[in-house]
């Protein structure tokens, strides 16, 4: 009872956050410069308001909920690889030629993602919905996992004065690689009760963690976008371009 009064907490406050953060950036004109992490933060409240009401209506156990969740879950991990891919364009605002090179990227790890999902169906026709969803789910968590270490190592390259993004990078990385740590512990224990329930736990502390440093990075961290970076990399972009 108490790891769900914990968990039950940790979701209300990340509503609260998620709220506060939609109103003062439309209240700030910033809405069009966050655009990305603005959506990302609207579908995590949309799956909160969401799953809460029907946990509320029908029942942790209902069929209502079962569907809410892994709904809700798939719209959350399509909007993050969205998210992960407006932060690549914005490190490769000034690389247009890495830009190139990294859509790409991006469009093959998204089919590639899609396709080895559905090789699901040969053996769980008769349930497409559960298995195919969770089963695509997961593969882009860990694909936006791997591309989000890509962009942090990425944006050391390139030494980014874009202080702003960096974190929001920074804060992706955590809410990742949390849940990604304990959702392998899951699947070694074989859904022992412990792991489950440390999963339980960690998911939204973790959100609510990268909640916290993106409020930060919006409202506390001045703005360098649009300087001159400190140095160029030719050399790089010509080299992925070819």
């Amino acid at each position: 009872m108490d790891s769900n009064l914990v968990s039950y907490s940790l979701q209300y406050a990340c509503i609260v956050i998620e709220a506060t953060l939609i109103v003062y950036l439309a209240r700030s004109g910033g809405l069009r410069k966050w655009s990305g992490a603005v959506w990302y933060v609207l579908s995590l409240l949309a799956a909160a308001v969401s799953r809460a009401i029907t946990l509320c209506k029908y029942g942790i156990t209902s069929r209502q909920y079962f569907y809410v969740y892994w709904s809700t879950d798939f719209l959350l991990v399509t909007a993050a690889f969205l998210m992960v891919c407006l932060l690549f364009r914005r490190a490769c605002f000034r690389q247009e030629k890495l830009w190139r090179f990294v859509r790409l990227l991006l469009a093959f790890v998204f089919v590639l993602v899609v396709g080895v999902s559905g090789l699901i169906l040969s053996h769980k026709y008769s349930d497409l919905f559960p298995y195919f969803v969770f089963e695509f789910n997961q593969n882009i968590y860990f694909a936006c996992l791997v591309l989000n270490t890509l962009l942090y190592l990425l944006l050391q390259h390139i030494e980014s004065v874009d202080d702003q993004l960096g974190l929001l990078v920074c804060g992706v990385g955590i809410q990742f690689a949390g849940p990604a740590a304990t959702l392998a512990l899951v699947h070694l224990t074989t859904g022992e009760h412990f792991a489950q329930w440390l999963n339980s736990l960690t998911i939204p502390l973790c959100t609510l963690a990268m909640l916290l440093v993106w409020a930060y990075a919006i409202v506390c961290v001045r703005d360098r976008g649009t300087e001159v970076p400190r140095h160029e990399i030719p050399a790089f972009a010509e080299a992925t371009a070819d």
